[in-house]
C-alpha cells in the first residue's frame, strides 16, 4: 500500500493549504522503468520539475519534501503522451469534451495527449485552433496540443501553422468521422512540399473503399454484416494510400508520421531504427494489437474503427514491426461515440470508441501475457512519442524535465465497469475485462491530479511546445 505523510482524503480546506504550500514530493522505492531500465528508485519533485533521482538505497534523512509517497515496489514510469485522439470538442460535446476526456485521460496515465481537427466547426483555421488550445487551458487537467486540419481548400492557413507550438498538421488521406477528405493531387504536393511541421495522416483509399461497399450493399443490402468492415477498409486500401503518402513524403523531404496502421503489408513501407533518425514514421493504435477480426462476432459495432481491425495475421504483423521498432509509436485514436450512436447497424453506426482511460493497462496486460516488456512500453508510449515530435522536456524521467510521473501498481487487479469509466459517453470496448496492473496516481508538471481513484480538482496542464 502507499504512505502519505499526509492523509490522501483531505477536507477541501486541507487540499487547499497542501496546494499553496507544497513545493517539494518524494516518491521513494519505486522500480522505476525508463531508458531500457528498470531499477529501484526515487524521484524529488520540486514544483513543476523532476530535481533528482535516486537509484538504489538512499538515506532520505536529510532530503526536504512537502510529501513523501512511499511506493513500495509500484512502477514509476514518465507520463503517457498519446499523439492521436478525439476529444469532440467543440461541437461534439454530447460524446466528450476537452474536460471530460482528460480526466480519463490522466487517470489512465496519459498526461499528455494531441487532438484531431474533425470537430465541428472542423479546426482549419489558425484562428480555430488558437480558440482550442485557450479551451484547453481552462479545463484540462493533462498538457495538450492540437493538429491544424488541412481540407482540399485551406493551404494558405496551414502553412500558417507554428512547428513551435503546434504538434502538426492532420491529413485525412481516406474518409472518416467529420470527412476532411484531402483527394486533390495538387492540394497534397503542395502539403507534403512545404509543410512548416510534421504531416500526419489517416491513410485509406477512398476509391476503393466505395468499390467495396458498392460490392457489400449489392450481396447484403443494408444489412451488412460488422465483419465486413474488414474487407470495405481493407488491407489493399490501407496500402494503396500509405504508400502515396510515403512516396510523396520521400520526394518532398516530408516529416511523415502515418497513423493508426492496421496492416501486414504496410509494414514493409517502414524502417526499424532509432525514431530521432527517422523522417517518416509510423503509429499502431492499442485496438489493433488487442483485437482482431475473429472478435467482430462477439463485440459487434464496438469495435468498429476507421482503419478497421484485420486479420490475425495482421495483428501478428503489427506486433513484430512494433517490436522490430519499424513501428515507432503506440496511441488511442480515441474516439467516443454515445452507446446509442454504436448501437445502430453497420452503416449507421460510427467508427471509433473510448480508448484513452485504458490504453497503458492494456500495454501492461500484454506485457503480462509475454508480447513485451514494460521498457518496451515505456519506450512506445513516453519516450518514442517525446522524441518524433521533439516535445521539450517530457517524456524521459530526467533530472530538469517536468514532472509527468505515473505510479502503477503492478498487482492490483481490476474489472472495467460503468462505476469506473470516466468517459462522458460511459462506455468502454473493454467493458468487463480484468486487467492485472492499475495506475494509482498521475503527476501532471508536478501536481498530482489522479489519486487512489480519485480526480483532483483546479490543476491545469500546459500547453506543449516544440524544440
Amino acid at each position: 500500500m502507499f504512505f502519505f505523510s499526509q492523509p490522501p482524503h483531505l477536507f477541501e480546506n486541507e487540499k487547499l493549504r497542501l496546494k499553496i504550500r507544497i513545493m517539494k514530493v518524494l516518491i521513494k522505492n519505486a522500480v522505476i522503468i525508463n531508458e531500457g531500465l528498470s531499477q529501484s528508485g526515487s524521484v524529488l519533485i520540486d514544483g513543476k520539475f523532476i530535481k533528482k533521482i535516486y537509484t538504489g538505497q538512499t538515506d532520505f534523512s536529510k532530503v526536504e519534501a512537502d510529501q513523501v509517497i512511499d511506493a513500495d515496489g509500484k512502477y514509476l514510469i514518465p507520463g503517457v503522451i498519446d499523439d492521436q485522439v478525439h476529444f469532440r470538442e467543440p461541437g461534439l460535446t454530447w460524446k466528450g469534451d476537452i474536460a471530460s476526456e482528460s480526466r480519463a485521460a490522466v487517470a489512465g496515465g496519459v498526461t499528455s495527449f494531441m487532438d484531431m481537427p474533425n470537430t465541428n466547426p472542423q479546426t482549419v483555421t489558425q484562428e480555430l485552433l488558437e480558440q482550442k488550445y485557450q479551451r484547453a487551458a481552462e479545463v484540462s487537467p493533462a498538457n495538450y496540443s492540437f493538429y491544424m486540419g488541412a481540407t482540399n481548400d485551406n493551404l494558405d492557413e496551414v502553412l500558417k501553422t507554428d512547428p513551435s507550438k503546434v504538434c502538426g498538421i492532420k491529413v485525412f488521406m481516406g474518409s472518416s468521422t467529420g470527412n476532411m477528405l484531402v483527394d486533390n493531387d495538387e492540394v497534397l504536393s503542395g502539403i507534403f512540399k512545404n509543410a512548416p511541421a510534421l504531416v500526419a495522416t489517416h491513410c485509406e483509399d477512398e476509391g476503393i473503399i466505395q468499390e467495396n461497399i458498392k460490392i457489400a450493399r449489392a450481396r447484403y443490402g443494408e444489412n451488412v454484416p460488422i465483419a465486413s468492415h474488414a474487407y470495405i477498409r481493407s488491407a489493399e486500401a490501407c496500402y494503396r494510400s500509405s504508400s502515396k503518402a510515403v512516396e510523396l513524403a520521400s520526394k518532398f523531404g516530408t516529416q511523415l508520421h502515418i497513423l493508426h496502421l492496421s496492416t501486414e503489408k504496410e509494414m514493409g513501407l517502414f524502417s526499424a531504427g532509432p525514431v530521432k533518425d527517422k523522417r517518416i514514421t509510423a503509429e499502431v493504435c492499442v485496438h489493433h494489437l488487442w483485437f482482431d477480426e475473429q472478435d467482430y462476432m462477439n463485440y459487434g459495432t464496438r469495435i468498429k474503427w476507421n482503419p478497421s481491425i484485420k486479420t490475425l495475421k495482421d495483428r501478428e504483423a503489427l506486433w513484430e514491426a512494433l517490436l522490430s521498432d519499424r513501428i515507432d509509436v503506440v496511441a488511442t485514436d480515441h474516439a467516443p461515440h454515445t452507446w446509442e450512436e454504436k448501437s445502430n447497424t453497420y452503416f449507421k453506426a460510427p467508427s471509433g470508441g473510448p480508448l484513452v482511460q485504458h490504453s497503458l493497462v492494456v500495454m501492461l496486460e500484454m506485457s503480462r501475457k509475454g508480447y513485451i516488456s514494460p521498457e518496451k512500453i515505456v519506450q512506445k508510449m513516453c519516450h518514442a512519442p517525446a522524441d518524433l515530435f521533439r516535445i521539450d522536456r517530457r517524456g524521459y524521467i530526467r533530472e530538469g524535465y517536468f514532472a509527468d510521473l505515473v505510479l502503477v501498481d503492478p498487482n492490483k487487479s481490476w474489472t472495467v465497469s460503468p462505476d469506473n469509466i470516466l468517459y462522458k459517453c460511459g462506455w468502454s470496448p473493454f467493458g468487463g475485462v480484468e486487467f492485472s496492473h492499475q495506475v494509482t496516481h498521475t503527476f501532471v508538471n508536478g501536481n498530482l491530479v489522479f489519486a487512489g481513484g480519485e480526480k483532483t480538482d483546479g490543476e491545469r496542464g500546459e500547453r506543449l511546445l516544440f524544440v
